[in-house]
């Protein structure tokens, strides 16, 4: 329980200095990879601070200059911390819609292209995921964790289907993510952390145009991300082949 109260703390003191010192900037400057640098900064420092260690594998496999929809498994609030900061460049992320409605948040979120989420109806979902897909198409990567909450077992959940259309309609690979550790440190419902390791893989892109349906892309990338997963949290996935 300290530890998340001190990583809390901390955070809570430095997101408002972050935001007194690199706004300005940015406004004025109208470029946000000084404020994204610092709060990437921030998020790697909390979890240093929660006793985390954080190591990468498979970053090798990336092209730097290729655009990528990260897709990562879900059991811990420190997933989003660790992981984020390990994508090669300034990633884009899909944020509620509420958040948007703060007025200086908002325009700081438009310039670094986050993109708002609507599930109020299918009208408005359709129009989060095609704003996605021009922002990815724009040459940003896109991180997102299909799975839409936090797994309470460590085992994969079904993914909504969102992110996928999503993937089709920017046309760019997939890169299966597969954190491991933060389940451990801190699963679903406990409020404190557990001083350890994440291990975060980065599996090989996988382009969307090889598989036949959309089915058949989500267990792929489903298969993809549990190959790493303890054989525990495995569970049984059906892939079709890719098309010929």
């Amino acid at each position: 329980m300290l530890r998340w109260l001190l990583v809390l703390a901390f955070w809570t003191l430095y997101v408002p200095c972050a935001a007194l010192l690199g706004f300005p900037w940015t406004f004025l400057s109208g470029k946000v990879d000084f404020l994204y640098r610092i709060a990437m900064w921030g998020a790697r420092a909390g979890v240093r601070l929660g006793g985390v260690k954080v190591e990468a594998v498979g970053r090798e496999r990336l092209d730097p200059a290729q655009s990528y929809i990260f897709m990562c498994n879900h059991v811990s609030n420190l997933d989003p911390p660790i992981v984020v900061p390990l994508i090669p460049r300034r990633t884009s992320v899909l944020v509620k819609k509420e958040l948007f409605r703060i007025p200086i948040l908002a325009q700081a979120m438009r310039m670094a292209r986050l993109v708002a989420v609507d599930r109020s109806n299918r009208e408005a979902a359709i129009a989060s995921v095609r704003a996605g897909a021009e922002v990815v198409r724009a040459g940003l990567p896109m991180t997102i964790f299909p799975e839409g909450t936090r797994s309470r077992d460590g085992r994969l959940m079904p993914f909504k289907k969102g992110p996928f259309y999503l993937a089709e309609e920017a046309g760019v690979p997939i890169v299966p993510v597969t954190i491991l550790g933060t389940y451990e440190m801190q699963p679903k419902g406990y409020l404190g952390i557990h001083p350890g390791t994440a291990t975060v893989v980065f599996h090989p892109p996988i382009p969307v145009t090889d598989y036949p349906d959309r089915d058949a892309l989500m267990a792929a990338v489903a298969a993809q991300i549990a190959s790493a997963l303890p054989a525990e949290r495995r569970e049984p996935i059906s892939v079709q082949p890719p098309s010929s």
